[in-house]
């Protein structure tokens, strides 16, 4: 790839988000009721190619089982208010009210409350009686505490999600997470990021992750580039991972690694060229936070935005659009992208000709900025 440069001390190459590219009709077109949008992952397989974020805004124990009934997967916060607080619907009801002024301050303050183990345990077993598949996450840093209560507990995928999570980490002070050997050491799938890079995603997939989550810096209430700098443009950084899974799949005869865009999708049209991109699926924040019945109420928020030490993101007004099974499903009555992602995603597939997912990684994909209005 072409680099530019920037000054005499230093050259970069362009990068791409989704702004900047569009997907292109084929010579074919279908019937979007013919078209699958189903995907599966190890074992598991699910009608719609979504997770829901690990956010206390966009996922409670109520509205996992909800995603999970309608199709896809919630993935719980296990560092949440949910496993620090019995009576969590009143502490979100808090975070619903607070002045924006005092905002960060107070859910720093609530967010120091411990993580108890019981209510890993307990959150996790109200998913499973359910029926529905259950999935939780923790940061790598939380990784190595509280593992093995999710273990007992009983999870059927495991996501280790940061701001950018490493295969070789580096700490005097830590001993940092062996991922390699904990993965291998674990009977359930395990998904791991943010990545953003060729070199980072395939050190994570030799780690034998079942997936990498792409992408940091990018979702709706962060502010990672304003606070550390750092940014990765969602089509450049699927389209590197993507093809690290090809180059994986050669040097480990066959594996597999999924790719799951996770940043930077608010609207159907960006999810569908987050596949266009190479993602076998979506992990969806402040597009679900603006479901009816999300937790969060209208608000969204991410675990930067009460880290104790750096926030990097903030409390932001999403506002209330429809349930969540009209959200995903339809029907929309807003011509904005932001109804009936699956209902979206189904007619672009079938409007370029493709019939599955798998086979939509390969259209054609043009350069054309678009900046909304």
């Amino acid at each position: 790839m072409t680099e530019i440069e920037i000054g005499r001390g230093k050259r970069a190459r362009r990068a791409y988000s989704f702004d900047d590219i569009a997907v292109v009709p084929s010579r074919r077109t279908r019937d979007p009721k013919d078209v699958s949008i189903s995907w599966t992952i190890d074992a598991l397989t699910f009608a719609i190619p979504v997770m829901a974020a690990p956010m206390d805004s966009v996922v409670s124990p109520a509205t996992a089982i909800a995603i999970g009934r309608l199709g896809g997967l919630g993935v719980l916060d296990l560092e949440g208010l949910w496993t620090r607080y019995e009576d969590a619907e009143e502490q979100l009801a808090r975070i619903h009210d607070l002045d924006p002024a005092h905002a960060t301050a107070e859910m720093q303050r609530l967010y120091a409350e411990p993580i108890k183990p019981e209510l890993i345990s307990a959150r996790l077993a109200e998913i499973r009686a359910a029926g529905v598949p259950v999935a939780g996450a923790l940061s790598p840093q939380r990784t190595q505490e509280h593992h093995q209560a999710v273990i007992d507990a009983g999870v059927d995928l495991f996501v280790i999600r940061g701001t950018t999570v490493s295969a070789e980490h580096v700490s005097k002070s830590v001993e940092p997470l062996n991922l390699k050997k904990f993965i291998y050491e674990l009977d359930v799938p395990v998904i791991v990021g943010g990545a953003a890079t060729y070199t980072a995603a395939l050190h994570l997939m030799r780690t034998g992750a079942a997936g990498v989550l792409v992408g940091f810096g990018g979702g709706a209430a962060s502010t990672t580039r304003l606070s550390l700098g750092i940014h990765a443009p969602m089509a450049t950084a699927l389209s590197d991972v993507a093809a690290a899974r090809r180059d994986y799949m050669d040097e480990s005869g066959g594996r597999y690694a999924h790719v799951i865009a996770d940043g930077g999708l608010g609207t159907s049209g960006d999810l569908v060229k987050a596949i266009a991109m190479g993602a076998d699926a979506v992990m969806l924040g402040s597009a679900l936070a603006k479901a009816a019945d999300a937790p969060g109420k209208g608000w969204h928020w991410g675990a930067e935005a009460h880290h104790g030490e750096l926030p990097r993101g903030e409390r932001v007004h999403v506002g209330q659009l429809a349930p969540l099974e009209q959200l995903l499903f339809g029907p929309s009555h807003l011509a904005d992208g932001q109804v009936n992602l699956m209902g979206a995603l189904r007619r672009s597939m079938a409007t370029t000709g493709y019939s599955d997912l798998k086979e939509f990684q390969r259209v054609e994909v043009v350069v054309a900025p678009y900046r909304s209005r």
